[in-house]
């Protein structure tokens, strides 16, 4: 079995399906999944940016140091 994302809501997304009784509801499932896969993707590079960015200053900054 696979290990559930920490970030995803299991017991949410269960109750959610339960309820998507007619096409209206279901459809409106699917794209609030989608809508929070995509928000998750986008943290997730940010989070990357982020690091990234953090260490070319500290590199900026050792090799500035050298100097």
């Amino acid at each position: 079995m696979r290990k559930q994302d920490l970030g995803f809501d299991y017991h949410r997304y269960h109750r959610l399906l339960l309820e998507a009784d007619d096409d209206g509801k279901r459809l409106a499932l699917i794209e609030l999944l989608i809508e929070e896969k995509a928000l998750d993707r986008l943290a997730a590079q940010r989070a990357s940016d982020r690091a990234a960015m953090t260490a070319h200053t500290i590199a900026t900054v050792l090799k500035n140091g050298r100097q």
